[in-house]
């Protein structure tokens, strides 16, 4: 049996290496000159990398875990020690631990609705979900309108909106927001550091895993092949790279966001799609800013910050632990991220480092700025993950892991189980490969 596998970012390659170790013929074609699809590192200094991409793991995504250990891979844990930076619209504050200085009861009736929503949802099945019409016709900018009255929950919500799954809430539907909010273990645990979500970061950088598992396969990875046909006749398939090479095979496994697989030419034609008008870019520019050392903990600080203003719409402390460096990340999100990746790189930097200064004064000038626009980013087509908008949830739900004939889909789209983060990706290529291997059972050969 020979499988094709398309896009070589961590669900492609998790499915990859499943079937290569089950004996099956397996090329992974990757439009890249890189692997680690949405997982991507900077050097910041020598030898020390930081995620430009995908980075925050908690203990409940055991699949990476497991991962990680296979490929002699550890985490290191995410520094959130001192005090936190606010610039809400009424002058920048410091305030010990990460809660804003707005209206607490405000703010706590906000997450109790958004507790409330998520709990509705059916995380198998979300299109199942009891209201799922309304709630997939609904924005989240609407759903914010009639029920956030107090203005510092409406303020606030936006930036959490971002920062949790890097959307605009007025184009990602409400079913999606709280379908995300629920696949990633729930709001308390997709927000926090210490026990939650963002608790470890890979040592040496997320991009390693995929690295890793491509070292593995060996040449059965190509790059600089974007795939552009798949086409299926009788008990085969054929695949159609854009340099004109051709690949066939028993199987095809596309492993990439929706809109990149939607712009694929099927015959037969897909009986559903896998974008629509309504589906959206994660809406996501990281900005790194480089220092000799992490000198805001000299300071008290912790490095992470909020602002209601942008570009920068929160900063972390991704420093290497060793020291090497001070990095502080620059999340730009929502609608602020399309504004800031349409300006051209001189003027981005320009406006990065003005709003880090008036957080962060007694900083001196960086050593390095490393701004990575995922919106604009042809084969990622935005980050952390395709933004499902009014429709889609009903219409593109139940077709998501549905195989297309000899096609079969993955990636963390696909995944229910954390959406949208690198667990669900590998989740997805464990189960895209199993499922591959139970369809296409050859005699003779062990399971």
């Amino acid at each position: 049996m020979r499988v094709v596998v398309i896009g070589a970012g961590l669900a492609g390659l998790t499915a990859a290496a499943d079937l290569a170790a089950a004996g099956v013929e397996t090329v992974v074609l990757e439009a890249r000159e890189r692997v680690g699809g949405r997982t991507h590192g900077v050097e910041v200094a020598p030898g020390a990398w930081a995620d430009a991409g995908a980075a925050y793991l908690g203990d409940r995504h055991t699949e990476l875990h497991k991962t990680m250990a296979g490929l002699g891979l550890s985490a290191t844990p995410t520094a959130m020690y001192g005090g936190s930076r606010f610039a809400l619209g009424s002058g920048e504050k410091t305030r010990a631990g990460r809660f804003p200085p707005l209206n607490a009861v405000a703010l706590g009736e906000m997450f109790d609705l958004l507790y409330d929503l998520t709990a509705t949802v059916r995380p198998d099945a979300p299109w199942e979900t009891p209201d799922a019409a309304a709630l997939d016709s609904t924005t989240a900018a609407e759903w914010a309108a009639e029920n956030l009255r107090h203005p510092d929950a409406r303020l606030f919500f936006p930036l959490f909106l971002g920062e949790m799954m890097a959307a605009d809430p007025a184009s990602v539907s409400v079913l999606h927001m709280a379908l995300y909010l629920r696949a990633g273990g729930g709001i308390r645990y997709l927000n926090a550091f210490e026990g939650g979500a963002q608790q470890d970061r890979v040592l040496g950088g997320a991009h390693q895993i995929a690295e890793r598992l491509a070292e593995q396969l060996g040449d059965r990875v190509r790059l600089h092949r974007p795939v552009r046909a798949i086409h299926q006749d009788g008990g085969r398939v054929s695949v159609q790279a854009a340099n004109g090479e051709r690949h066939h095979g028993d199987a095809v496994i596309v492993a990439v966001p929706p809109l990149l697989a939607q712009s694929i030419d099927y015959r037969p034609g897909l009986p559903a799609p896998r974008a629509t008008a309504a589906t959206g870019r994660g809406c996501a520019v990281k900005v790194q800013i480089v220092y000799r050392e992490p000198y805001w903990h000299e300071h008290g600080l912790s490095g992470w910050s909020v602002s209601a203003t942008g570009p920068l719409l929160s900063t972390v402390d991704d420093s290497p632990p060793d020291g090497e460096a001070g990095v502080l990340t620059g999340f730009v999100t929502g609608a602020e991220a399309y504004r800031f990746a349409a300006l051209d790189p001189a003027t981005r930097e320009a406006e990065a480092l003005h709003q880090v200064a008036e957080l962060f004064p007694q900083l001196p000038p960086p050593v390095a700025v490393h701004v990575t626009d995922w919106v604009n980013e042809p084969y990622s087509k935005g980050c952390y993950a395709a933004v499902f908008g009014p429709g889609d949830w009903l219409r593109l739900g139940p077709h998501l892991s549905t195989p297309h004939g000899r096609v079969h889909w993955a990636g963390t789209e696909t995944s229910t189980e954390f959406f949208g983060l690198m667990e669900g990706a590998i989740r997805s290529g464990h189960r895209v490969a199993a499922e591959v291997l139970s369809s296409y059972e050859t005699p003779g050969r062990n399971r």
